[in-house]
């Protein structure tokens, strides 16, 4: 079984197009979104209803969570601000309501073998999961859900971290940013995780993980910054993916 988890879009309805585009031809099961379709660019609507129509679970992320606070009047427009003053009342609510994570459970070689997907970490929804996150604070999270698999986003930053528990293997699988690319690389980045009929804990490559790469048009996501309210360091920000 091959799924596909994408996150981070940022309202970059181009860097989006792309991703499903190229998804399409990778011939998945399934998709996974992991939150954050707004903020820092002009398309907010656009990327909520491309995900929405699709009918693509998705949970929370933190700049969808900001959405819960009203509408105030700023000196200086904010970039959430900004986000909250775009976004339609009916995709507020959709985004307000989604939930904070999802978890897949499957079973192979009579053994369960558990999926947690979170934005940040289990502990908040803001939390930077990066690839040198303490171990054994990682493994608290995983044992209290369960997991076999941790899957977030939030850093814009990918990683494939194997961690090794007694006689069993823990994965931590940061996808990456569609929208935003904090790792040098402006390209758009997503995962596909692949399950076969030798997933299990006991195995160290019991997943397969391949990280997407997927040119998008950056000029047209950037320019849209620059010609809106939204603070023009962010376009620089696509440019170089940073």
């Amino acid at each position: 079984m091959r799924i596909a988890f994408f996150s981070d879009i940022h309202a970059n309805l181009p860097a989006l197009e792309a991703f499903f585009k190229d998804v399409e031809s990778e011939n998945v099961d399934a998709i996974y979104c992991l939150g954050d379709l707004v903020g820092y660019n002009v398309w907010p609507n656009e990327v909520v209803d491309e995900i929405r129509k699709r009918h693509i679970p998705t949970i929370m992320g933190n700049h969808d969570e900001a959405l819960l606070n009203p509408v105030l009047k700023e000196a200086q427009p904010s970039n959430r601000g900004l986000t909250r003053a775009m976004v339609s009342n009916q995709n507020r609510d959709y985004l307000i309501n989604l939930p904070r994570h999802l978890s897949l459970s499957f079973i192979t070689n009579n053994e369960p073998f558990n999926l947690l997907m979170v934005h940040g970490s289990v502990k908040a929804i803001n939390d930077y999961m990066l690839v040198d996150y303490p171990k054994d604070e990682v493994l608290e999270m995983m044992y209290s859900h369960q997991a076999d698999v941790l899957l977030c986003g939030h850093t814009h930053k990918p990683f494939h971290r194997i961690i090794e528990d007694s006689n069993s293997f823990k994965h931590v699988v940061n996808i990456g940013s569609v929208g935003k690319p904090k790792d040098g690389d402006a390209r758009t980045c997503y995962a596909i995780l692949e399950l076969g009929q030798f997933t299990f804990s006991a195995k160290s490559k019991a997943i397969d993980v391949s990280f997407r790469r997927v040119e998008y048009d950056v000029e047209k996501a950037a320019r849209a910054v620059e010609e809106s309210e939204f603070d023009s360091s962010y376009a620089e920000a696509l440019r170089l993916g940073k």
